[in-house]
């Protein structure tokens, strides 16, 4: 005898595949993972395509270097994570925090796409020293030359910005001074009233797609808790070496960073979201990675 399920059966199993669905990973992100640091047991990275070690600097310069944390206003905290541990960044210091970019980062030998995640817990008008800060910044150069960040403005009430340069000679060929560069032709999305706030942790995402591509513009978008911020579009060219390549975490920063992922596509809107809902954050993904 042929049984058919009744509507409440229907509905029940129904309602249990949607609550579940939040839990899943979107398919596809764990192989497209080439850095994960969560910050839970060590500063060091548990997934990574290249050198899986965090850094210490004495400067910007980058001239003085030691494997692990040895900066007095840096240290891991085991307990005040969105997932577990955190970064935590008690006082501005000159160290200079960073994961090493060679694999760890997206190739710039063509096109290519990508994807920064992680979390911040601060409240700016407060915490954090005068001046601009950067709570991360990528780059091999400087930080208006093939360079990736997120900033605050120095002045109050604090703005935070996504840059995106290209190599210097591209986006800027004449050579002008950063002040007489109008504020529209500048390559900063700028989100003046940011949800930052000391109770309550802050995600932010950076997507790349198409950049270097001759044929195509290439688009960054900033994301903050899911949602899209701004966009940069246009003709990119940014050129990486493998020596001075650097992951910089916490530039000036004063508060809390955790749950660090690069992935080497461009996360879509809804990739981003579902990653919020996962109940480990990154750390889901990987039972999926092969």
């Amino acid at each position: 005898m042929r049984i058919i399920p009744t509507l409440g059966i229907l509905l029940s199993a129904t309602f249990a595949l949607a609550a579940d669905e939040p839990s899943r990973a979107p398919a596809g992100l764990a192989e497209a993972l080439l850095l994960h640091a969560s910050f839970d047991d060590s500063p060091n990275a548990e997934v990574a395509s290249g050198d899986s070690s965090i850094y210490t600097a004495t400067s910007l310069k980058r001239d003085k270097v030691r494997a692990g944390l040895h900066s007095p206003g840096v240290r891991l905290d085991p307990r005040s994570g969105r997932y577990g541990g955190a970064l935590a960044f008690t006082k501005k210091v000159e160290e200079i925090i960073y994961f090493t970019g060679k694999d760890n980062l997206p190739s710039t030998d063509g096109p290519f796409s990508g994807s920064i995640l992680f979390w911040m817990r601060l409240s700016p008008a407060t915490d954090l020293p005068p001046g601009y800060v950067d709570p991360i910044q990528i780059t091999d150069k400087n930080w208006n030359d093939a360079s990736l960040f997120v900033d605050f403005t120095k002045d109050l009430p604090r703005k935070f910005r996504l840059g995106v340069f290209s190599d210097y000679q591209f986006w800027n060929p004449q050579d002008r001074e950063w002040d007489a560069i109008p504020p529209q032709e500048r390559p900063l999305v700028t989100v003046d009233e940011p949800p930052f706030s000391r109770d309550r942790w802050t995600h932010v995402a950076i997507t790349l797609r198409d950049m270097n591509a001759e044929q195509k513009s290439g688009l960054a978008t900033l994301y903050l808790d899911g949602k899209p911020q701004g966009s940069l579009r246009g003709k990119q060219q940014i050129t990486w070496g493998d020596d001075r390549l650097a992951i910089m975490l916490g530039i000036y920063y004063v508060g809390r960073l955790d749950d660090l992922a690069v992935f080497n596509k461009a996360l879509s809107e809804q990739e981003i979201q579902r990653i919020l809902q996962l109940p480990s954050g990154i750390g889901s993904l990987m039972a999926k990675r092969p």
